[in-house]
């Protein structure tokens, strides 16, 4: 039995809401005679309708909720409970204008800091290139980011797939098409998916998000399995230290919204999902206005964005599922894998937005072109003199890349390669081919390629202790190694700002939280701080 919560919806409210759900579907003006998979349907539109209320009036209501769980066949406590998991939406009867003040590893080093009553400490906001950072928020009106001004990088080695970036109106689809737009995805209908597929697999495409699974296999995968099928873009780029995807999408949304077309083709899917993280308002209007604009040459393929809210372990695949579908953000247990279920238990390729635009480009230029100069994006941010987006050749050493972002300001203490879920590396290692064999070999992860400088005047400590309380505050809670092991790595770090790092047991939640993990954040959480000590980048105060 559906049981409502007493408090009444304001007129507002339900006309938001009835402009995200649709019309009634019942004479008596409700939605609860629906069938289970009916109503699981509707259960999607929850984090659309939260949202829409949330800019609207700036915070969701007791009201808002009752109505919006009656519309979707959602029990109230578990509206609540998605609502709260997020940390954008403001869940009651009071809101207004907000802004949240990146207070995160870049941004704290150059004064991130919440200063007033309406501002609220965040985490990294994806503005790295142009630190300090805030969103602002008000309601009725577009969020907005305010940071510092931000400088493009001088000499890039290369525009493969970053080429239109600064030189057309991204805001154009004249524009875009009178550059060649859209050749790629006609080249793909004419010569069928499983060539598209063969040619991803012939180039060794693999994914830019960290996990480096090969793309083509990925794809071939999906297709090969019973529809209907589902492509998801993920630009939920939460990593601290990230914001490649962001610098695609704000300055190239047409060529993201043809790679997600590309990908939908040559996997038989009929409907792709753009899951963008909610701190990015421009690339999110951009990527709709493209949506908007160039529609006609989707075919039969229907592209729709679903904004996060809020929650870095939305980044992981299955979490963003769920999130999709009107569930908390919570990763699922594996096997079974996406590709055979994945986002609305049907068959799922996930690929973030750099590893699609390779894509784009491999069919563009064939595979043995691209296989002759792979490149790949990297986030140069720090303590250098041009923060922004490198693009350069796979197994270019760090050193030319940092080079490439204005060199470092100051002397060089160390990187942090591959964010907050990666490693540190010293001066002596700039030398690194950036590629993820050579990584591996030096016990390092490219992850979604991060290279954050500092010099001599870092903090490692704050920067150590900020590492470990974003991932106590990240931790979804679901299993036990990742919720406890956090916490307690957090304390772990906190004490020794003032007594002997404890490493004997920071290295056992370290192994419990590899081994036991149900995802990805609790594996890597130690990484960063751990090597942070292995390197001597902060002290062991053993007297």
């Amino acid at each position: 039995m559906q049981h409502t919560m007493p408090a009444q919806p304001t007129e507002a409210e339900t006309g938001i809401v009835d402009a995200v759900c649709g019309p009634l579907l019942d004479p008596d003006g409700r939605t609860s005679r629906l069938g289970f998979h009916q109503s699981q349907q509707l259960r999607n539109l929850l984090l659309p309708a939260l949202w829409a209320v949330q800019d609207a009036l700036g915070h969701i209501s007791e009201g808002a909720f009752a109505y919006i769980s009656d519309r979707l066949l959602v029990p109230p406590a578990e509206a609540f409970g998605v609502a709260t998991f997020y940390s954008l939406l403001v869940v009651g009867d009071e809101g207004g204008s907000l802004t949240y003040v990146c207070d995160d590893i870049v941004c704290r080093r150059v004064g991130g800091k919440a200063e007033i009553p309406t501002e609220v400490g965040s985490p990294c906001l994806g503005q790295c290139d142009r630190a300090p950072a805030r969103l602002m928020t008000t309601p009725g009106e577009e969020p907005l980011v305010i940071h510092s001004t931000g400088k493009a990088p001088h000499e890039p080695f290369s525009r493969e797939i970053a080429g239109l970036v600064g030189e057309i109106d991204p805001t154009s689809l004249n524009a875009y098409e009178e550059a060649g737009g859209f050749a790629a995805l006609t080249t793909a209908r004419a010569q069928g998916s499983e060539w598209v597929i063969s040619q991803i697999e012939d180039s060794g495409l693999t994914g830019r998000g960290g996990a480096a699974f090969p793309t083509g296999l990925k794809w071939k995968l999906v297709s090969a399995e019973d529809g209907p099928r589902h492509l998801v873009c993920n630009a939920d780029e939460s990593e601290p230290g990230t914001f490649k995807d962001r610098y695609l999408m704000e300055g190239d949304p047409f060529s993201v919204i043809e790679s997600v077309a590309l990908a939908a083709f040559a996997t038989g899917s009929s409907h792709a999902y753009i899951y963008i993280r909610g701190e990015y308002p421009l690339a999110t209007s951009r990527l709709q206005h493209a949506i908007d604009t160039a529609s006609q040459h989707f075919g039969d393929i229907t592209i729709e964005i679903r904004r996060g809210a809020g929650a870095y372990i939305c980044g992981e695949e299955t979490a963003l599922f769920n999130s999709i579908e009107g569930y908390r953000g919570e990763p699922r247990q594996k096997p079974p894998y996406p590709t055979v279920s994945g986002l609305f238990g049907r068959p799922t390729a996930v690929n973030n937005v750099e590893t699609l635009a390779h894509a784009l480009r491999i069919v563009k230029d064939g595979a043995p072109a691209y296989k002759a100069n792979p490149t790949r994006l990297f986030s140069v941010s720090g303590d250098v003199a041009l923060a922004g987006v490198v693009e350069a050749p796979v197994g270019t050493p760090m050193s030319e890349v940092i080079a490439a972002a204005g060199g470092v300001v100051g002397e060089l203490a160390a990187v942090l390669v591959g964010g907050a879920a990666g490693t540190f590396a010293l001066p002596e290692h700039l030398d690194l081919p950036l590629s993820n064999d050579a990584a591996r070999e030096r016990g390092l992860s490219l992850g979604s390629g991060v290279l954050m400088a500092f010099n001599a005047t870092a903090d490692f400590e704050d920067t150590i202790e900020r590492i470990a309380e974003f991932f106590a505050d990240e931790s979804c809670g679901q299993c036990v190694p990742c919720r406890v092991g956090t916490k307690r790595q957090a304390e772990l770090v906190d004490r020794a700002q003032t007594a002997p790092l404890e490493l004997v047991l920071l290295n056992d939640l370290a192994e419990v939280m590899a081994d036991a993990s149900i995802c990805g954040l609790g594996h890597t959480a130690t990484n960063a701080i751990r090597s942070a000590y292995e390197l001597g980048l902060v002290g062991d105060r053993n007297g």
